[in-house]
């Protein structure tokens, strides 16, 4: 097949997150089974206006703020012509509305809305524009198959009015040989991780505040940071605040290797945020034999499983998260249990898996169009 995705952002754009690797993992994949892949996206700085990586194509054209200004003028002057078998829409903030003007057999993939949530991570102006985008998604996407990640997801779009004949479930997965698959040896002091993107939306404040009061039963405890972002500023205020700057460190921007490295040591991974499409980084620490302690919203409660690969608390509730986090931290007959039971979670995800049942939604998808 000839198959032309469209997304905001490349696996190596320095912005990207989850959906980038969920789009580059199951699409390489596919790739490597002989079909004809192309991404069309934003260039960053540095970036070639063409490369192939993996087996896509990658054309890029616009910068991140403007590219979906781009989408449509390109299908019409170049994408049209070119004989794709299907078109895939990678839905991510602000939609490119594709149904409205595609002609070909169509398929968008979501992960989720950011709804209400966005106004946590940027000012009134920019958030109300992603927030009425996303609301047009409903009238311009109603007939068009999507590929979601979660159930979470999948019951989001069912909420507001979809066919749920129309939607199949694409997990999120990890490369299983990149990861120990198994419990190794800790930090000699309990360690708190943080590991994702610093942004405002994923409530990494909730973190800190927590292991203030975590810091008064365990006086050992470390908390480290696996990322960067534009919220880090704000979070070393906070610590220093506190009181927390000589028991937290910062590491910024890590290496695959050094994130295998890290996660594996970590005592516990804490992912606070109030909405995600799904929670690759939980099942990423879960594969190096580490629980994780999740706020219990849509995406992420999805990544979890309650009791055997970590813990869920009620998002915002930062005695709760402090309580879940003392208690992993000082009970080790349950710190061992939930280590075990985070690798066998984690061995049941598998992006060999997800390819195929992308491929055969896509098959499906060419087969039903009209």
């Amino acid at each position: 097949m000839k198959i032309l995705v469209i997304n905001w952002q490349c696996i190596k754009n320095p912005s990207g997150g989850g959906a980038e690797v969920h789009f580059h993992e199951i699409f390489k994949r596919i790739a490597a089974k002989g079909h004809e892949v192309t991404l069309f996206c934003s260039k960053f700085e540095g970036a070639k206006n063409e490369e192939i990586i993996d087996g896509i194509k990658i054309i890029r054209k616009g910068s991140r703020s403007l590219f979906n200004f781009y989408v449509k003028r390109e299908y019409k002057n170049n994408f049209r012509y070119q004989n794709y078998n299907i078109i895939i829409d990678d839905i991510n903030k602000i939609p490119f509305y594709t149904p409205r003007f595609v002609k070909e057999p169509l398929l968008a993939i979501s992960h989720h809305f950011f709804g209400k949530s966005i106004y946590r991570e940027t000012n009134i102006i920019s958030g109300t524009y992603v927030y009425f985008s996303e609301k047009l998604v409903d009238y311009v996407y109603k007939k068009t198959p999507f590929a979601v990640v979660s159930q979470s997801t999948l019951d989001e779009f069912v909420e507001r009015g979809f066919n749920p004949d129309l939607f199949f479930i694409v997990p999120n997965a990890i490369t299983q040989e990149l990861f120990p698959m198994k419990v190794g040896e800790k930090y000699p002091q309990p360690t708190v991780t943080y590991f994702g993107r610093l942004k405002k939306y994923k409530s990494v404040d909730h973190l800190v505040k927590a292991f203030a009061i975590v810091k008064k039963s365990v006086p050992n405890a470390q908390l480290h940071f696996l990322g960067r972002g534009d919220f880090r500023p704000y979070l070393e205020k906070l610590t220093r605040e506190l009181g927390l700057e000589d028991s937290t460190k910062f590491f910024g921007f890590i290496s695959e290797e050094d994130k295998v490295k890290y996660l594996s040591l970590a005592h516990c991974v804490v992912n606070t945020s109030m909405k995600e499409g799904w929670g690759i980084t939980n099942i990423e620490a879960n594969a190096c034999g580490t629980p994780v302690i999740s706020a219990d919203v849509p995406g992420l409660r999805d990544s979890v499983n309650n009791g055997e690969s970590g813990l869920l608390y009620e998002y915002g509730n930062i005695e709760q998260l402090a309580n879940v986090i003392i208690e992993v931290l000082s009970n080790m007959q349950l710190k061992s249990q939930l280590s075990e039971g985070a690798v066998l979670w984690a061995k049941t995800f598998s992006w060999d898996k997800s390819a195929e049942l992308m491929l055969e939604k896509i098959e499906k998808v060419i087969r039903d169009y009209k």
